[in-house]
């Protein structure tokens, strides 16, 4: 029924998909600073391929979330689940969830004739690593890991590719932008799990914060937000002009912002504000090194 788009749309959280977006401009943007040429179809297949892995994990997740043992909706803070509110069934979501996966499977074929085995790797361990996110014997999402998940998976691997489809070569550059904009993306999914701390409690999952407490949370939130400047000058100069290399820095006052925000509230409903802004963060920031090397370019 065409009255169930905005249902699928919701469930996808379009909201947060920019840190899937992010990684890839970032690494197709210091590729085409460095050589001056882009291949638009590769661009636009892993943007495509790399936005896919994402709806196919948040789809998968509201449907394994909403299985006996899942979250409650009762208790939830975050977004409403289609599943939870009856919008679709479960077993909608997870063909939804499965049909991502296969699509972005489907535009990764053109991408492993062009990069070869590592791309085959990096696209594998990325769906496999979507699915077991909420699904498996031992859910990523129920343990401290997923933070790191985040990090490796939508920073560097995504940025790492993508510069690598480009460019033919891995480059020491792309990995520690793969960390600048994967720390980011990280802390969004430590905004997700401070907020959900108590009702996560109840359904047993041992996340960051639940294991760890509030002020290791509020502390791996500050380094995820800030290490991030401490190695921009490490990705800027060599490509960028002097001039140029302090641009990404515009962010900072934003990221000191919602620090301090981060510290100052306790778990609660706040949060879902602070998780769309963090993401937003990742994406400016993404967006500034771009143009920084894109001046350095011209």
């Amino acid at each position: 029924m065409p009255g169930k788009a905005k249902y699928w749309i919701r469930a996808c959280r379009p909201e947060t998909l920019s840190i899937s977006i992010a990684p890839v401009l970032a690494g197709t943007g210091l590729a085409w600073a460095q050589t001056a040429m882009l291949d638009w179809t590769i661009f636009l297949l892993v943007f495509i391929a790399a936005a896919l892995i994402q709806m196919g994990t948040n789809l998968h997740n509201d449907s394994a979330n909403s299985e006996p043992g899942g979250d409650a909706h009762e208790t939830r803070l975050g977004p409403a689940r289609a599943t939870e509110q009856g919008w679709l069934t479960v077993a909608q979501v997870r063909t939804g969830a499965l049909s991502c996966f296969c699509l972005a499977g489907a535009a990764g074929i053109y991408l492993v004739v062009q990069g070869g085995w590592p791309i085959l790797l990096a696209g594998l361990a990325s769906i496999a690593a979507g699915w077991s996110y909420s699904g498996g014997p031992r859910p990523i999402a129920y343990t401290p890991l997923g933070e790191l998940f985040v990090l490796i998976f939508f920073g560097i691997v995504a940025v790492v590719g993508s510069y690598y489809l480009q460019v033919g070569s891995f480059s020491y550059t792309a990995l520690l932008t793969g960390l600048i904009i994967g720390m980011p993306a990280a802390a969004v999914l430590a905004v997700d799990n401070y907020r959900d701390l108590h009702s996560d409690c109840r359904v047993g999952r041992r996340t960051f914060v639940i294991r760890f407490g509030l002020r290791a949370a509020r502390i791996e939130y500050t380094l995820l937000m800030i290490l991030p400047f401490t190695l921009l000058p490490l990705v800027t100069s060599s490509v960028a002009p002097k001039l140029t290399t302090a641009l990404p820095f515009v962010a900072l006052p934003w990221v000191f912002f919602l620090v301090y925000r981060f510290w100052k509230e306790l778990p609660g409903p706040v949060f879902n504000g602070y998780m769309v802004a963090t993401a937003r963060v990742q994406l400016f920031l993404a967006g500034l090194l771009v143009v920084s090397w894109g001046l350095g370019a011209t």
